[in-house]
């Protein structure tokens, strides 16, 4: 049993769109030379998904992996199966020069909803949201600290930020979804 918790405790806000700390996330740091076929093999036994083209995600069933630069994948799991899961990786990866990293207790995750999801995060980020597609992630920049996020469904974005900063990103998001903010 972990005595875990998230960096903000689940805390949310409503506004013109939501925005809310979804809890403990398990998410998986990924190094090595992402056009391997070890890699990939290792990637799709461990979370069940293919491997993610540049700027890709690809999610299924709670599990994936996220493109996060020409050598870096972030994989999510459950909760519970991540320290089985870098074993996995691990193992299967073996002298393969690789580095395989459990970095859930590092990261925040947010998931804003609402209509005009796309809107809140152009006010704070340098990204197109007009045409910003799913099945894409960005890494990118939220106001002064460094965040990836995704399109999770049709009105609806999640965000990874540092633990560190989850509270300037929570207040950020928040002042930029309230009522009456909005721009168009």
């Amino acid at each position: 049993m972990s005595n875990a918790v998230s960096a903000l405790q689940g805390v949310s806000s409503a506004g013109y769109v939501d925005v809310r700390e979804i809890g403990l996330q398990r998410m998986i740091t990924l190094r090595g030379d992402l056009s391997m076929a070890k890699i990939a093999k290792a990637v799709k036994a461990a979370v069940g998904v293919d491997m993610p083209a540049q700027r890709g995600i690809n999610l299924k069933d709670g599990k994936g992996a996220a493109w996060m630069s020409p050598d870096e994948l972030l994989l999510m799991v459950a909760y519970e199966d991540a320290a089985a899961t870098v074993a996995k990786l691990q193992k299967a990866l073996g002298t393969t020069h690789s580095l395989v990293v459990n970095v859930s207790d590092a990261r925040a995750v947010f998931t804003l909803t609402g209509e005009r999801v796309r809107e809140v995060v152009a006010k704070l980020s340098p990204v197109d949201m007009d045409t910003f597609p799913t099945g894409e992630i960005r890494r990118t920049r939220l106001a002064q600290v460094p965040a990836a996020f995704w399109m999770s469904g049709k009105d609806e974005i999640t965000l990874v930020v540092f633990r560190s900063v989850a509270q300037y990103a929570f207040d950020l998001l928040k002042t930029a979804a309230a009522k009456g903010g909005e721009v168009w």
